[in-house]
């Protein structure tokens, strides 16, 4: 009957939920909010959900999608708030559209990391920065259930800069950020996968675990560089079925 992609966060301590605890957590707000959902058939249905490139466990961020199917037709934005107010503080809703295209995991080509370092100098930083964007290849290794894999981390970032520390913080107390733009391969660069690289190539390592957040991700914009809004077709989709007040009554006339 309808489709409808919502946008949510993970904020705060909920940032070190796995993907299993925000199903579950997810599941009961659809039932909080007597969301009327499709249910998939066979012996055990679960309901139509759909979620698209989630993020690792502990980081947290501000663009993490998913698509639900309906029954019944509801308005998108009624739909967010009840859903937004079943959930935990930190796991929020903070978008919703109705689906009138396809391929939103398609649209999902790029993500925007913003990594805070404590106690590292934006000097540092960026001396960092430059070594890594510098190399050709950068190699690094991650544990899968296959064992040890190594892969280059360099490919996949786009971009990577480092910027000064927000200004609320003590002037004695050192911390930078690097924002980078990675984009979605496989395998997939992950934000550890490049601080094991600035590591490898330019010995930097924070005297804390860096605090990692994803801002954006969405289809990379070759032209300008940047994210782009995965939900703006369907907005624009949207816009374009709706009538407008004047358009019934010039076609009256």
């Amino acid at each position: 009957m309808q489709r409808i992609r919502l946008r949510y966060t993970k904020r705060g301590r909920l940032r070190f939920t796995s993907h299993r605890d925000f199903q579950r957590a997810f599941e009961r707000a659809l039932r909080r909010a007597e969301v009327p959902m499709a249910y998939s058939a066979g012996f055990t249905p679960h309901p139509k959900v759909s979620y698209a490139n989630a993020a690792p466990t502990g980081t947290g961020s501000e663009a993490e999608y998913l698509e639900i199917a309906l029954t019944a037709q509801r308005d998108p934005e009624t739909l967010r708030s009840l859903l937004d107010e079943s959930m935990p503080v930190g796991l929020d809703i903070v978008d919703a559209v109705e689906a009138r295209t396809s391929g939103l995991a398609d649209r999902l080509t790029a993500s925007v990391w913003e990594l805070r370092l404590d106690g590292v100098a934006l000097a540092e930083a960026e001396r960092a920065a430059g070594a890594f964007l510098g190399a050709e290849t950068v190699e690094v290794q991650r544990r899968t259930k296959n064992g040890m894999r190594t892969f280059d981390a360099r490919s996949a970032v786009v971009s990577l800069e480092a910027l000064p520390a927000p200004a609320d913080r003590p002037l004695d107390d050192a911390c930078a950020i690097l924002r980078l733009v990675v984009r979605h391969v496989t395998p997939a660069v992950r934000p550890d996968d490049v601080l094991s690289g600035l590591r490898a190539v330019a010995d930097l390592a924070p005297p804390v675990p860096a605090a990692v957040t994803r801002l954006a991700q969405g289809l990379f914009d070759e032209e300008s560089g940047t994210v782009t809004d995965p939900l703006a077709p369907d907005r624009e989709a949207d816009t374009a079925a709706t009538p407008t007040a004047a358009g019934p009554a010039a076609a009256t006339a």
